[in-house]
């Protein structure tokens, strides 16, 4: 796993893959924290936040694309998937590394925590409780999409599938208290990400949405595993 880890994450740095999605979601997080605090005077790191999440699922398929679908494209994958390593531990060294590339610019966005701090306070148990919510709920993301472009044949594929889910959840949310049967809606909102990251949004610590955020990445991902373990059958068979 370590291999893989290594390999996709050096990847993303000799490709312009990792510097785009760096540079753009600093450069919009930064127009936001100016639009949202700067301009206003505000010290609101958890609203901040919050708007941040919107940049996760416009620019996540970013990291996602590459991971399966290049093996895929460039007729790598069956190598892979018959080498010694297990398919579990190709899918978590991919998934940890693009997972690493989010953490980094995640901590990055930490200055504008820094200017806020200077010209004013920020307290330490919001933003932990605040960044830890981001970061579930980003990862979350990450292992959705991961699952999604796991089904693609071409990066470009990968990454539309996987907005495509990103923009379906987001719309979920919108139409959920909209539907006519309850349970539909309750559905919805229990496999909500958005709402899931609400509590952290008002700076409470929930228990049960670090559950349900780790237990939905572990699923996400055993899931494309499943995916890669019956391609490498099949695909294999076929050849």
């Amino acid at each position: 796993m370590s291999v893989i880890f290594k390999r996709d994450l050096l990847a993303y740095f000799r490709t312009p893959v990792g510097y785009v999605f760096i540079g753009v979601f600093l450069g919009l997080s930064g127009l936001i924290f100016y639009l949202y605090n700067l301009q206003y005077l505000s010290g609101d790191l958890l609203t901040f936040l919050s708007q941040l999440t919107l940049l996760v699922m416009l620019l996540c398929p970013l990291l996602t694309m590459r991971l399966l679908c290049e093996e895929r494209q460039r007729r790598t994958d069956q190598l892979l998937l018959t080498s010694a390593v297990p398919v579990g531990s190709i899918v978590l060294g991919k998934y940890l590394a693009a997972a690493s590339v989010m953490l980094l610019t995640i901590l990055l966005t930490n200055v504008y925590t820094l200017i806020i701090a200077i010209c004013g306070k920020v307290y330490m148990g919001e933003w932990f409780v605040g960044y830890l919510g981001f970061i579930l709920q980003s990862l979350g993301f990450l292992a959705i999409d991961l699952f999604v472009s796991s089904f693609a044949k071409n990066q470009i594929t990968g990454a539309v599938a996987a907005f495509g889910v990103n923009f379906l959840l987001w719309m979920a949310d919108l139409v959920a208290d909209h539907l006519p049967f309850a349970w539909m809606q309750e559905t919805l909102h229990f496999l909500s990400l958005y709402d899931r990251y609400e509590p952290f949004r008002l700076g409470q610590l929930s228990f049960s949405g670090v559950l349900f955020f780790i237990s939905f990445i572990a699923c996400c991902v055993a899931a494309t595993v499943h995916v890669m373990d019956a391609r490498r059958f099949s695909e294999g068979g076929a050849a």
